[in-house]
């Protein structure tokens, strides 16, 4: 079955998500994703109240970026949101917007190093193993947790490039696609992950998350191609979708015949409704998508 899910954008003020989160929740939403975003909203803290708030919707934060944290402070905090919520939160960590780490000092020669010893370095620790490393950007120095997670923890990663893509499936548990992704695009980024999972021997499944731009009501089409214009992307076929729920469950379909396990439905920055939406998502499309 695909997993369905919706997006809580970091456009919209933190004292909104309390309500959102609670619909989702009632509604039966499978997941509800957080961004952290420069300079809008902590990932970490918002998760921790989305999961007190609610009881059963998973919340992942997507993605936390790696040159703000250290690994070991990522550790912590993502195996006590375990701990406290079992089951429930999904973790997701990357490069970052290179312009935004370069405004707060934090920009790397090499995002890539960065990202592999990362991701390295968490989910060994959240398998509870004790680590020294002397890396290029990570260094611990007998670092254990005392509290690590009570069972296993997938961390994913956003990519998009082919060597991250790579690496994701070289080093992560599962994948990030962005909204840019159209279903050819999905295709392309299962083979490179595919080839990074091959090259490392890794077996088991590897999720596979897309974010799908979508707008419903009246004027849906016309945000929908603001939005893709602002970013770049007017011109690029496959992107999006506007329309009522039967037209977004057909390109919710089209992503996860390509290979999406999960397609969380992404709101444009300027919804009027985000509570709505969300239940849309739950209500109405989600019957349509097996």
């Amino acid at each position: 079955m695909t997993v369905l899910g919706a997006v809580f954008r970091p456009q919209l003020p933190p004292e909104r998500l309390r309500a959102v989160a609670r619909i989702a929740d009632d509604a039966g939403l499978e997941e509800l994703w957080l961004w952290e975003d420069c300079f809008r909203e902590g990932g970490l803290s918002t998760a921790a109240a989305a999961l007190a708030w609610t009881e059963r919707v998973r919340i992942g934060v997507g993605l936390l970026p790696v040159p703000l944290r250290n690994v070991a402070i990522s550790a912590m905090e993502a195996a006590t949101l375990h701990r406290m919520f079992p089951g429930r939160p999904m973790i997701a960590v990357g490069h970052g917007v290179q312009e935004w780490m370069g405004q707060v000092g934090a920009r790397v020669v090499s995002p890539l190093t960065l990202l592999r010893e990362h991701l390295d370095a968490l989910r060994a620790l959240l398998r509870g193993e004790r680590l020294s490393i002397d890396g290029r950007y990570v260094q611990l120095d007998d670092v254990a947790l005392d509290w690590p997670p009570q069972g296993p923890v997938e961390v994913l990663t956003g990519a998009t490039g082919p060597r991250t893509l790579r690496l994701s499936g070289e080093a992560a548990d599962g994948t990030i696609l962005t909204a840019s992704t159209s279903p050819d695009g999905v295709r392309r980024a299962r083979r490179l992950v595919d080839e990074g999972r091959e090259a490392a021997g890794r077996g088991g499944p590897h999720k596979v998350v897309v974010y799908l731009l979508a707008a419903t009501g009246p004027d849906a089409d016309a945000r929908l191609r603001a939005e893709l214009a602002a970013e770049g992307l007017g011109d690029v076929p496959g992107l999006g979708v506007a329309g009522d729920a039967a037209a977004v469950a057909e390109a919710v379909r089209g992503l996860a015949d390509a290979g999406a396990d999960a397609v969380i439905l992404q709101p444009t920055g300027d919804e009027p409704d985000p509570e709505g939406f969300v239940r849309f998502t739950a209500e109405e499309v989600r019957p349509l998508v097996p």
